[in-house]
């Protein structure tokens, strides 16, 4: 099932997202999903007409994993850590599909990162790596945009990682997935950038989230960033970034400065 947060001009709503007679048409619900039982409000539009939003707007927390894919860690000069490396970004980092992603006044080598993106159902604390499946609503694709050069400057990644619209999410929530190896690429003004799989994950979205789930509560909506392959590059004012999943989508931004 793709859940979707979309406008049609009015206040955003929640829909399911389902093919009819070859066309992708949107299905309204009541309220939203992570809270209230889904039911349809009788609404029914084609996705063409509609804007959709970022998919969920965390109630508490982006949590990112850092050098989760050996290649990656290795094309910036750095080895897999013995332990997860765990960082967090806002929820005022997040937009939507379509939203310019704005480069920071303070960079100039802003990277895009593709990222599989898990969004939490319900509360989580001390799981067990088998009962991570259970508190999952479902994935959807990320973009973890890092000011590279502020990254490099600092011990810590506030400024490199949690500036206003770096964390792109989108284009809905796919319920029904098996992340264990998916393919993951993403795309600069049509040219490709990484083409990867989340089988080379080091650690797999299970042990992740248990081993997250151990150092914070996770809250329903709480949205966790698994890592990216290698093939990570600068982006600049007037490009267009696509990051694809297999089995979810596209997401789309195109990037400004102001």
């Amino acid at each position: 099932m793709r859940i979707a947060r979309f406008t049609t001009g009015e206040d955003p709503m929640y829909g399911i997202v389902q093919e009819k007679d070859g066309r992708d048409m949107v299905y309204g619900i009541t309220g939203d999903p992570l809270y209230t039982e889904i039911r349809p409000t009788g609404t029914i539009v084609p996705l063409e007409d509609v804007r959709l939003l970022a998919p969920v707007i965390p109630r508490s927390k982006v949590v990112c994993v850092g050098r989760n894919y050996a290649a990656h860690a290795a094309e910036l000069g750095n080895e897999l850590p013995e332990q997860a490396l765990f960082f967090l970004k806002p929820n005022t980092a997040v937009i939507g599909p379509e939203d310019p992603i704005v480069l920071p006044s303070y960079s100039t080598e802003v990277s895009l990162e593709a990222e599989l993106a898990v969004v939490m159902k319900s509360m989580a604390k001390d799981l067990e790596p088998e009962q991570v499946p259970a508190a999952i609503l479902g994935y959807t694709c990320a973009n973890d945009l890092t000011a590279r050069d502020a990254q490099r400057s600092e011990s810590q990644w506030f400024r490199a990682k949690a500036f206003d619209t770096s964390c792109p999410l989108g284009p809905w929530i796919e319920t029904d997935l098996d992340p264990a190896a998916l393919a993951v690429s993403s795309w600069v003004d049509d040219e490709v950038a990484q083409d990867g799989t989340t089988a080379d994950m080091a650690r797999p979205v299970a042990e992740l989230i248990a081993e997250i789930s151990r150092v914070v509560t996770l809250l329903p909506g709480d949205v966790i960033l698994t890592g990216t392959p290698a093939g990570v590059r600068a982006v600049a004012e007037g490009s267009r970034v696509d990051v694809s999943i297999e089995g979810i989508g596209t997401l789309s931004n195109p990037v400004v400065r102001r």
